[in-house]
């Protein structure tokens, strides 16, 4: 009986983050992710004449985090509503495009810990991934890597239908547990791990890099900025994206037959899986933190901007 009232609890634990706790989390990300990527955007566009390979990174993880954004008003009605209503080929779209930023994003946070540390390697630029039209390439390699990445996504989501109400199942709810588990593993793999570890491997690298400068140098200071950046990145990894993607494996492993006889267990990942999903899509949020801080005058062009804007309304 004491473990019926938990399972119960629990249960209800369940509902209340699916009706509350999702639609309250993803509106202010949307809120304040759509300000200020769109500001970084806008930004870009007009007002940064010269373009580095730092900023075609960052300029490409801004677009990600607006596609994605754009995607969080109908989960948000959903998830508050209970229900789907939008179709079955925008379920999966925007399943996919929730994929695709994460995955993206990863990737271009990675190209940004490298560029980095070829800016103080290689202070006037003379590395050959410095150079515009390679950082172009790159981007488009990682947005096609990515698709042909999530591709098989796209075969275990699938919208279901209960009493003539549709939901649109997310990633781990969906499909085969079987398949499911293998092919995210995978992806945690190939998708988080690795780009975590070559981060991790650029971290080391300026932080040797600067060990040695400080012992030529009176002071390090001009060389801390981008060791700030990269372990911002690392931190932003592991904050953000390893709950994620540990509780996305061990609940689609709790929907295995082997599982399936312990109920409440498998309520129980299911509400802590549910409170990993808005902390890693907060980094739409948190990354144009790292258009100001990366410098190349970015921050004082904009502000530049904006104090040109209100002094043109006040006359």
């Amino acid at each position: 009986m004491a473990q019926n009232m938990t399972c119960d609890t629990w249960l209800g634990v369940e509902a209340v983050l699916e009706k509350y706790f999702l639609p309250i989390l993803y509106s202010i990300e949307f809120v304040i992710g759509i300000l200020g990527n769109t500001a970084v955007v806008l930004g870009y566009v007009f007002c940064l004449k010269k373009w580095k390979s730092g900023n075609i990174y960052l300029f490409n993880l801004s677009l990600s985090d607006l596609a994605f954004l754009c995607t969080l008003p109908m989960l948000v009605r959903s998830y508050a509503s209970g229900k789907w209503t939008y179709g079955n080929i925008l379920c999966i779209s925007n399943r996919y495009l929730l994929h695709a930023n994460l995955y993206t994003s990863i990737l271009f946070l990675t190209f940004i810990s490298i560029d980095r540390y070829l800016l103080m390697k290689y202070p006037f630029r003379e590395h050959f991934l410095q150079k515009k039209e390679v950082s172009i390439f790159i981007s488009v390699i990682i947005w096609i890597w990515v698709t042909l990445e999530l591709l098989p996504i796209l075969l275990f989501i699938e919208p279901t239908t209960a009493n003539n109400d549709t939901t649109c199942n997310d990633y781990a709810s969906s499909g085969d547990p079987k398949y499911s588990l293998i092919y995210s593993v995978c992806l945690t793999v190939l998708g988080f791990l690795i780009p975590l570890f070559v981060m991790c491997f650029f971290y080391l690298k300026i932080a040797l890099f600067l060990k040695e400068r400080s012992k030529q140098l009176t002071t390090s200071l001009p060389l801390e900025k981008p060791l700030n950046l990269v372990i911002m990145a690392v931190v932003i990894f592991s904050v953000l994206f390893t709950p994620y993607h540990i509780m996305r494996n061990v609940r689609i492993a709790s929907l295995l037959e082997v599982w399936k006889q312990n109920k409440c267990t498998q309520i129980t990942i299911s509400s802590f899986y549910i409170m990993t999903r808005p902390l890693a899509f907060l980094n739409s949020v948190i990354n144009p933190l790292f258009y100001f801080l990366m410098g190349d005058h970015f921050r004082d062009m904009m502000i530049s901007q904006v104090r040109t804007f209100f002094k043109s309304i006040r006359r």
